[in-house]
């Protein structure tokens, strides 16, 4: 019985532990859900008396449930340190310094501040102030609302701890937990903080707010909503009255269908202008295109765009992607806000892009989504499978996602190479048409000035027969499965030489050029720039124009302009000799 009533002991004894443990464990667990309570700094100590200065009734009572309080009633008025707080009722501890207010209580301190409660407790000796129930702060022109705030009135500032809610001017903010100061006129707002403006809606989680230039510092993940812009980051400010941001971070912006993520970013939602610095990416899912660079510029309202700094173009809205890089890219956009929609693209200085069927290099380049034309200036070379284009200018068109026709204007010059070693069709002209099928060229137009050399293969072995060497006018070529099919030519000189007796130096025309060394040869390889070997450089050729005789060339001579010839003596001469 002794050993049974033991163990009864030592497990109700354990019961009882295990009771206490859980119940710490489940305070624990509750403090760390509270709200951070505000810390009291040092302080310094008053010994000035707060002063009774009205009250329509006095009495005491030292049997009552406050012996050492004088109650007061009926327009209580008291006096501390230049404030005045008045009340209903109060309860008035002359030895501690210090009184409970209650009914219509108001603190007013100057012409600017004023606190109204319920209920308040003022300790003299700390100069705080704890104020309960329909509690407003009013500072100037800013309100804040909450049931519970503590204001101290040595350091300026106030905080609240049960949820409240600021108006400033047109804005409003609201959160579980906040402060505000009264000397720098600043506030911090903590946990599910909104800040509501007739234009805008700010959500974060923590917020500094200066109720003196109404902006905004954002220092956790916050959104803000403006219209159809949507605006995530997890630093910096915003400018409520201007409605200017400048946000850090790694910042993202979206509107509609459009959106700008980068290091920092610089937005203004009046004019739509967005300013982005760092790993800059833009999106337009609409077009299905993308820009990346380290510095990025783009209005909005007009859609139009700038980009520098390692400036890459990734146009996805065809079934292959087109990457282009140049050290600097604008985007104009026509028909914004509508279903027909399109843009330009103008990249230049040290142009490179790459697709899987075309390839090209440049110094400038416009590519226009409407037709998909992408046309290439100052010595431009494109390449398509073993096939180089290049001219003094190119057009490439693009059709159902593959490439559709091309045309080289100036000094045009088609290489195709057939083998390893140092074998090509060649044709030259001042003028080139090139048309494609499934990627491959099916016909190609040569105008003005041609020549060509073309090496003929044997069907039954696939050996070269000779090279065949023609100048003419105008030239057609078809091919069928990327083989020679026919060539179509008004009229020609031809020679045909036998591949064992090729004269020397007949091998390529005198303009011929191949630059494997320079085609870009995956999407990463576009920021690699290849320029051209030394003399290797397209020739500038002189355009001729008809001279014009302008007015201010006589004007700076001081010299009139010549009259117009007389001649009414010739129409004389030639009339008598028709008779």
């Amino acid at each position: 019985m002794k050993m049974k009533g033991w163990l009864e002991h030592l497990l109700s004894g354990h019961r009882t532990m295990i009771v206490v443990v859980l119940c710490l464990f489940g305070l624990c667990l509750a403090e760390s859900h509270q709200a951070p309570v505000k810390k009291r700094r040092p302080r310094a100590k008053t010994d000035e008396r707060i002063y009774l200065v009205h009250a329509n009734v006095l009495s005491y009572n030292r049997y009552g449930p406050k012996p050492d309080a004088q109650f007061l009633k009926g327009k209580v008025q008291f006096r501390h340190k230049g404030a005045t707080l008045s009340c209903d009722s109060a309860y008035f501890f002359e030895a501690s310094n210090s009184f409970e207010a209650f009914g219509h209580v108001k603190m007013r301190q100057g012409d600017t501040l004023t606190l109204n409660s319920d209920y308040a407790y003022y300790d003299g000796n700390d100069q705080f102030a704890k104020a309960r129930r329909n509690v407003v702060l009013t500072h100037r022109a800013t309100k804040l609302y909450t049931d519970s705030l503590d204001y101290d009135r040595l350091y300026s500032f106030g905080y609240f701890f049960e949820g409240g809610k600021m108006i400033d001017k047109k804005n409003v903010l609201t959160s579980d937990w906040g402060e505000y100061h009264t000397d720098s006129r600043e506030a911090i707002f903590n946990y599910n903080v909104n800040l509501k403006n007739p234009k805008f809606l700010l959500t974060t989680d923590t917020l500094h707010y200066d109720t003196r230039t109404s902006v905004a510092h954002i220092v956790g993940p916050s959104t803000i909503t403006s219209g159809e812009s949507v605006i995530r980051s997890t630093s910096g400010y915003y400018d409520t009255n201007k409605e200017n941001a400048q946000l850090f971070g790694r910042t993202t912006i979206i509107n509609k269908e459009k959106e700008i993520i980068g290091d920092s970013l610089y937005h203004n939602d009046k004019s739509g202008i967005s300013e982005g610095f760092g790993n800059v990416i833009y999106t337009d899912r609409v077009n299905k295109n993308k820009m990346y660079c380290d510095y990025f510029w783009y209005n909005d309202k007009t859609g139009y765009a700038y980009a520098t700094k390692r400036a890459k173009l990734v146009d996805y809205s065809q079934k292959d992607t087109l990457y282009v890089h140049g050290d600097s890219i604008k985007m104009y956009t026509y028909n914004i806000d509508t279903d027909s929609v399109w843009r330009k693209f103008h990249c230049f200085d040290k142009v490179r892009a790459y697709r899987v069927d075309v390839q090209a290099v440049c110094d400038s380049l416009v590519y226009d989504t409407k037709d998909s034309c992408m046309v290439m200036y100052k010595d431009p070379i494109t390449w398509n499978e073993n096939r180089q284009l290049l001219g003094e200018v190119i057009e490439v068109f693009m059709k159902d996602s593959t490439i559709d026709r091309a045309h080289i204007i100036g000094q045009a010059l088609s290489v195709e190479q057939i083998d390893n070693k140092d074998h090509f069709n060649q044709v030259s002209s001042k003028e080139m048409f090139a048309y494609f099928r499934d990627g491959a060229v099916y016909r190609s137009d040569a105008i003005s000035n041609v020549q060509t050399i073309y090496y003929p293969i044997d069907d039954k072995d696939s050996s070269f027969i000779g090279l065949n060497y023609a100048e003419t006018d105008t030239m057609r070529m078809y091919l069928q499965d990327r083989k020679l099919h026919k060539i179509w030519m008004p009229s020609a000189e031809c020679t045909l030489y036998p591949i064992t007796q090729v004269p020397p130096g007949k091998m390529k025309l005198r303009n011929f050029a191949w630059f494997d060394y320079v085609r870009p040869v995956n999407p990463q390889d576009i920021f690699n720039w290849r320029g051209k070997a030394r003399g290797s450089e397209m020739r500038i050729l002189e355009r001729h124009a008809a001279p014009l005789q302008k007015l201010s060339d006589f004007s700076e001579n001081k010299q009139e302009p010549p009259p117009p010839p007389d001649t009414s003596q010739e129409m004389e001469e030639a009339s008598q000799e028709e008779e």
